[in-house]
């Protein structure tokens, strides 16, 4: 009898280069005028720094280039946009919305 598999946790970190799994999807609700993510049976509805964040998310860009990224779209310091959008990026991991 072969033992139960358990799903490891994907750490993220600067280096980790993300992307959304084929089964998950950002899509434009035009009729509310917001971004929302579609996952089997489950709808989350990001906040429109996570939109900006999962747009990058590409499977090419590490996270430290979307935070360079977005240092300089938004003026602001790429450490604190770094450590802000790890920490955004380990929640969705958790919850399977990107993969890397």
């Amino acid at each position: 009898m072969s033992e139960p598999q358990t799903r490891s946790r994907l750490i993220i970190d600067a280096d980790s280069i993300l992307k959304l799994p084929r089964h998950i999807k950002l899509k434009h609700d035009q009729g509310r005028g917001l971004y929302v993510i579609l996952a089997p049976e489950r709808v989350f509805e990001p906040d429109e720094t996570s939109v900006e964040v999962l747009k990058l998310c590409d499977g090419e860009r590490p996270v430290n280039t979307i935070a360079q990224i977005l240092a300089e779209q938004y003026q602001a310091p790429a450490d604190v946009i770094l450590a802000d959008i790890i920490d955004m990026l380990q929640e969705l991991a958790d919850k399977g919305v990107v993969k890397s």
